[in-house]
C-alpha cells in the first residue's frame, strides 16, 4: 500500500477483486447463459414439450442456491473461504456435465440441482471482505457485483451465438470446463485466505433477526426480483418498441452495462472516502425507483429504453457493491460467512420469486402492472433504508479516541 495513497487498492486488493469477480461471475453464467435458449433446446429432448418441467430445469438451480448459501456460508466461517469454494465449484462442474449428457428433463433437472449445490456466493464475497481494507471494501465488491450485470449482457450476446455453434450440450460443458479453471484461478491468483476467526459459534438467529441486516437481505431480495421480473418484459419491449431482432439485444445491453460502470464509479468512490454509505444507497434505491416509473412511460422510443436501462444498471451495480460491503461490517467477525449466506440465500429467493411474479402478471395485468409491482417494492425498501445505521470505518473510530 503506498502511504501517500492509503485509499487506492492495493495490487493485492486488485487481484482479489478481479479473479473473485471472474468466478462469481462464473456462478451467474450458469444461471443467464441458458434462459435465452434453453426453451429451444428442451424440444430436442425427452420430456421437453412439458412446460412445467422445462420451468423445473430453469429454476432448480436458483432453488438449491437458496436452499444451502447459509450453510456454505457457515461452513466456510469454520472450514475456510477457499476449501468451501473449491468444493463448489467441483459441484458445479459435476451438475454441468450432467445437464450435458442429459437424456431426458429429468437428468436435466437434476443437473442443474446439482449445479445449485455449488452455492459460493457467500464464501466469495466473505473472502473478499477478509483480503480487503474496510475504506476499500466497496470497490472490491464492486467489482464483484458488477459482474452480475456484466455476465448478463454477456450472455444476452453470447447464448444464441454459442448455441448455434456448440448446441446446448456444448455450452454446459463450456461452463463446466471453466468452473474447473476457476478453481486454478482460486488456488494460483487469489491471495492466500486468513485463517477462520475463533469464537464461540453464532446461532443463525443472531444474523437472521438483527435489525440493521434484515434491511440489507430485505434490499436484496427486492433488488433481484426487481431484475428477474424485468426481464420478462425488457426483450420485449426491445423487439416491440425498439424493433430490434434478439440478435441485436447486445446493442443495448453491452452499452448501457459499460455506461453504467462508469457512471457508478463517482458514487462508490464518495461513499468510501467521505463516509457516506447510507446517502449513496439510499440515492441508489431512490434512482431505481426512478427508473421503474420511467419504464411505464417509455413509449416508443428505444432512446429512451435505452436511457432507463443505463439508470437501472446505475443503481443495481452500485446497489451490489454497496450492500455486502455493509453486510460484511455489522456481521460479528466469525460469523460473516453465515451472515452472507443469508444474504445471498434471499438474493436467490428474489431471482426465483422474481421469474414467477413477472410472468404472471405480465400475463394478465400487462407490463405496467409488473413495474408498478415492482415500484411498491422498492419502496417499501426505500422506507427501510432510511432506517439503516451502518457502522462507522475504522480510521473514524480511531480518530475519534485519539
Amino acid at each position: 500500500m503506498n502511504p501517500a495513497f492509503p485509499d487506492r487498492l492495493t495490487a493485492a486488493e486488485r487481484r482479489t477483486g478481479i479473479s473473485l469477480a471472474a468466478i462469481f461471475g462464473l456462478r451467474m453464467l450458469g444461471l443467464f447463459l441458458i434462459l435465452p435458449v434453453f426453451a429451444l433446446h428442451a424440444k430436442d429432448i425427452e420430456g421437453g414439450d412439458n412446460l412445467l418441467l422445462v420451468g423445473l430445469a430453469l429454476g432448480a438451480y436458483g432453488g438449491t442456491q437458496a436452499c444451502l448459501q447459509i450453510a456454505w456460508g457457515a461452513a466456510s466461517d469454520h472450514l475456510g473461504r477457499k476449501p468451501v469454494i473449491i468444493v463448489g465449484l467441483l459441484l458445479f462442474a459435476l451438475g454441468s456435465f450432467m445437464a450435458a449428457l442429459a437424456p431426458d428433463m429429468y437428468w436435466m433437472i437434476a443437473g442443474r440441482v446439482i449445479q445449485g449445490a455449488g452455492a459460493i456466493s457467500a464464501a466469495v464475497t466473505a473472502l473478499a471482505a477478509d483480503l480487503t481494507r474496510e475504506e476499500c471494501r466497496a470497490r472490491v465488491m464492486g467489482m464483484i457485483g458488477a459482474s452480475i450485470g456484466l455476465v448478463f449482457a454477456v450472455s444476452m450476446v453470447a447464448a444464441p451465438l454459442l448455441f448455434d455453434r456448440i448446441g446446448m450440450s456444448g455450452i454446459f460443458w463450456l461452463t463446466g470446463i471453466l468452473a474447473l479453471l476457476a478453481i486454478v484461478v482460486l488456488i494460483r491468483v487469489v491471495p492466500a485466505a486468513p485463517p477462520p476467526v475463533s469464537g464461540s459459534p453464532v446461532p443463525i438467529s443472531a444474523v437472521l433477526y438483527e435489525p440493521q441486516l434484515l434491511r440489507l437481505n430485505f434490499g436484496v431480495f427486492v433488488l433481484h426480483l426487481t431484475q428477474m421480473a424485468l426481464w420478462v418484459l425488457v426483450p420485449t419491449l426491445l423487439v416491440e418498441v425498439g424493433g430490434l431482432p434478439g440478435g441485436a439485444h447486445w446493442k443495448v445491453y453491452l452499452p448501457a452495462v459499460l455506461l453504467s460502470f462508469t457512471l457508478m464509479t463517482p458514487a462508490i468512490i464518495i461513499a468510501e472516502k467521505r463516509g457516506r454509505m447510507k446517502t449513496v444507497l439510499i440515492g441508489a434505491v431512490a434512482l431505481l425507483t426512478m427508473t421503474l416509473a420511467g419504464f411505464c412511460l417509455a413509449g416508443d422510443n428505444l432512446a429512451t429504453l435505452f436511457l432507463w436501462l443505463t439508470l437501472f444498471f446505475v443503481a443495481f451495480n452500485t446497489l451490489e457493491a454497496l450492500q455486502p460491503s455493509l453486510i460484511s461490517r455489522i456481521a460479528p467477525p466469525h460469523a460473516k460467512g453465515k451472515a452472507l449466506g443469508v444474504y445471498n440465500t434471499l438474493q436467490a429467493l428474489g431471482l426465483f420469486v422474481g421469474g414467477i411474479v413477472g410472468g404472471a402478471l405480465a400475463e394478465r395485468l400487462g407490463n405496467r402492472a409488473v413495474f408498478l409491482f415492482c415500484a411498491l417494492a422498492v419502496i417499501l425498501w426505500l422506507a427501510l433504508a432510511c432506517g439503516l445505521h451502518p457502522p462507522p470505518r475504522r480510521g473514524v473510530l480511531q480518530n475519534a479516541t485519539t
